[in-house]
């Protein structure tokens, strides 16, 4: 028997803190690299849909959150089969640990200036770090969501949400990994027609 299985209040307990314990080093790390603590703007905005404005990635949701939520669905599925004996929560640790290197990654200068020259984002100057811990916590409801719901429900609800984004802003998780690693220029151009 494990050590989180005889004790599986303290275990939750032990993997909740450190999920807060983390998303505060996250936020601290973020403002140490330079990055604004909320909107340049002054406001905090529980959703903003324009992604060509300077409030893109800046506020608690936007059209890049649905791809947060799907790794959420990702992570959930990694851990699952990865680390069987595993508890949940410690899972959700992990998972954790994985978005929030991505969000330190992501607002580093090499990754803001490779979204700049590869993709749409020419303007991009990086995320608030409300927007980045807020990124965090869409990624883990979507481990929750992973966690509750079939799996049938989860691969649906993923396809609709990368379809939707596609179809509205021209952008989604699968575009936004391609064209960082291997960009395209119809995609490019294809984005691009958005743009007023």
């Amino acid at each position: 028997m494990s050590h989180s299985s005889r004790f599986p209040l303290a275990s939750r307990w032990a993997s909740t803190v450190t999920i807060l314990v983390l998303l505060a080093a996250t936020a601290v790390i973020l403002l140490t690299m330079g990055r604004v603590p909320i909107c340049t703007c002054g406001e905090v905005k529980l959703w903003t849909g324009d992604v060509i404005s300077a409030d893109n990635s800046q506020h608690l949701s936007d059209w890049y959150t649905p791809s947060h939520i799907i790794h959420g669905f990702l992570f959930y599925w990694l851990f699952h089969v990865a680390t069987p004996g595993l508890s949940t929560g410690w899972r959700a640790v992990g998972a954790t640990v994985i978005e929030a290197a991505w969000e330190i990654l992501e607002n580093s200068p090499i990754i803001i200036d490779r979204y700049r020259e590869a993709t749409i984002a020419v303007g991009y100057t990086g995320d608030s770090v409300i927007n980045s811990v807020a990124d965090i916590g869409w990624m883990l409801a979507g481990f929750w969501l992973a966690l509750r719901l079939p799996v049938a429900v989860t691969v649906f609800l993923a396809l609709a949400m990368e379809v939707l984004a596609a179809i509205v802003i021209r952008d989604n998780l699968t575009l936004n990994v391609l064209m960082l690693v291997w960009p395209l220029d119809s995609v490019r151009e294809w984005q691009q027609e958005l743009a007023p």
